[in-house]
């Protein structure tokens, strides 16, 4: 019943997509409805002869046969024309709903904040925006058009049926019900099966993009066969989940032929007593024949629909699962676009913690930052610096107080004007698979060749760049494998040179990187920074002994804070961080 209930309700909200391309709908269940005429006036032809044989032979005339033949061949052109309309434009449709629910689907994920992200494995995503909404566009073109056949059939044969022998139409459809209840009780376990296939591959497209993502990894620790022991393991499981699957289609497909037969069987023995008592003709009994092939058929064909249902109802109800996540981050009303931006930043009391386990990161900051200035954060892992950095771009949004910009909330400013004007350089570069010119030009999308050009000289990268087989149009491969992390880290520095933002966030950007691709990144970075309210998060503590301010941040909040020869001075933790440093 409960599974009944979320069906109706998946429909409910699936049909206005439908009702988008109600126009062709509509004429595809015409075009149906015309594919259903030749079935249903076959048997009457053959009835129509056979009476005549039988009963008036001297009008069997070849005019009489070659006009029912005619009228045929007629209704089958219009039917082939009906089903090149259905093949065609139908599944064009079905396409088309299908390509605005990707859209849909890909615009709320963009929208979704890294909390989101945090607890959702990227596989599972990829499983739900391509392969359940294959299955999806064929139940949107199929689901309609079937019913609506499987309708008209069963309607027009009960009624033809019925004006030959009232009785016998009964007794066949009679059998209907069961039919129907076997089909639903299959039906729903198939349903629940196909939702674990579904979650199962979610699962091992996760695995098995996380085992390539790191092969370097892999093979650089020989773990060739842990990764293949955890692969067999999800392939294992997904093999358990489909032959249970199979064993319930397979108990399905038995109990509709034992109905087809029982079905056949009842026509013969109760028609041939009908015909001893001449409640029907043979004739007649022949075209119960053909319709009962013709009704079994109209079943049979819904039977082989239930699984493709079952499935685009799964895609459904999965696709509704990601779309109902909420989006926590968003604009506020009232919000408008930051303007004319200084650079001034204040935390006012500012708590944060995660909402799926109440974690708390951090309490009670407070912080004042003047527009130019170089704010550094230094501490123990886990301390919350990222988090406090995250903050400010409203990656994630405060818990507990607020942080202004420019005397603004920044929850009453635009998220695209307030991204737009931060820049963020990561330890861990992302570069897209594509060229160094695009990577560059993400920065400001639309950007001239000269631009790109003049904010990799910035960076320091345009040299190296230039060495490199195809210049600035050199493929780097996913994820930039090509190049080296000190060549990713200047490329990442120019997109943001050429972004060019008043509020710069730098999050450990040399931490990864060896000496002399450190020396050169350093200098990009303080080239970058100079003039921009900057964020540091500091691994080497050399790098950051000339930022205005030195916050050291605990589980406890910020423990000190000050300049470098202040900090030392004091000799608290910072002095202890920066001496066990020196003595590495």
């Amino acid at each position: 019943m409960e599974t009944k209930k979320r069906s109706k309700g998946l429909l409910r909200r699936f049909l206005p997509l439908l009702g988008r391309h109600k126009e062709i709908l509509i004429f595809d269940l015409l075009c149906a409805s015309l594919t259903t005429v030749c079935d249903l006036v076959l048997p009457m032809i053959v009835r129509a002869v056979t009476n005549t044989a039988m009963y008036d032979l001297p009008s069997l005339t070849v005019a009489f046969i070659l006009r029912l033949g005619g009228l045929y061949i007629f209704l089958r052109i219009i039917d082939c024309a009906a089903n090149f309309f259905m093949a065609s434009v139908g599944h064009i449709m079905g396409a088309k709903i299908e390509t605005e629910m990707r859209r849909r689907l890909f615009s709320h994920l963009q929208a979704l904040s890294f909390s989101y992200y945090d607890n959702t494995k990227v596989g599972q995503l990829m499983s739900r925006i391509t392969n359940d909404l294959f299955d999806v566009t064929e139940f949107a073109h199929h689901g309609p058009e079937e019913f609506f056949i499987a309708f008209v059939k069963i309607t027009g044969s009960f009624i033809i049926l019925s004006s030959m022998n009232v009785w016998l139409t009964l007794i066949i459809f009679a059998v209907l019900p069961f039919m129907i209840a076997f089909a639903v009780f299959f039906n729903l376990r198939l349903r629940t099966q196909f939702k674990r296939q579904r979650q199962q591959i979610g699962e091992l497209n996760a695995q098995v993009e996380d085992s390539l993502s790191g092969i370097r990894v892999v093979q650089s620790f020989a773990n060739d066969a842990i990764e293949m022991e955890k692969f067999r393991e999800g392939n294992e499981g997904f093999l358990d989940i489909k032959k249970k699957s199979y064993l319930y289609m397979g108990g399905f497909e038995a109990s509709n032929r034992f109905f087809d037969g029982l079905m056949y069987i009842l026509v013969v023995v109760a028609g041939g007593l009908f015909v001893i008592n001449g409640g029907i003709t043979p004739a007649d009994l022949v075209a119960y024949l053909l319709y009962v092939s013709t009704l079994l058929a109209s079943v049979q064909k819904i039977v082989q629909f239930a699984e493709q249902f079952q499935r685009g109802m799964t895609g459904i109800e999965r696709y509704f699962e990601v779309l109902d996540a909420p989006i926590e981050i968003h604009d506020t009303p009232g919000a408008k676009p930051l303007e004319n931006v200084v650079g001034n930043i204040e935390f006012k009391d500012v708590g944060f913690s995660y909402a799926d386990d109440g974690t708390e990161v951090l309490s009670h900051i407070n912080l004042k930052v003047k527009a130019g200035d170089n704010i550094a954060l230094v501490g123990p892992s886990g301390g919350g610096k990222t988090t406090m950095c995250s903050l400010i771009p409203r990656f994630y949004d405060v818990t507990e107080g607020k942080i202004l910009l420019d005397g603004r909330d920044i929850r009453d400013i635009t998220l695209e004007s307030l991204r737009g004007n931060i820049g963020f350089v990561q330890q861990d570069v992302y570069l897209f698979s594509g060229s160094v010119y695009e990577n560059i030009e993400y920065g400001k999308p639309g950007a001239t060749r000269e631009e790109v050009i003049e904010a990799a000289k910035q960076a320091g990268a345009h040299d190296f760049i230039m060495q490199l087989s195809d210049g600035y149009d050199t493929y780097v491969g996913e994820r930039g494998v090509k190049l080296s992390g000190g060549q990713k880290q200047r490329i990442s520095i120019a997109r943001t040179f050429l972004k060019n933002p008043p509020v710069l966030i730098l999050d450990e950007a040399t931490s990864a990187l060896d000496n002399e691709s450190e020396r050169l990144v350093q200098r990009s970075l303080e080239k970058l920074a100079k003039g921009r309210t900057t964020f540091t998060i500091a691994h080497r503590l050399t790098t950051i002994q000339n930022a205005t301010c030195i916050l050291v941040l605990t589980k406890n909040g910020i423990e000190e804070q000050g300049t470098h020869e202040e900090l030392l001075a004091k000799g608290g933790l910072y002095a202890s961080l920066y001496k066990n440093y020196a003595q590495k």
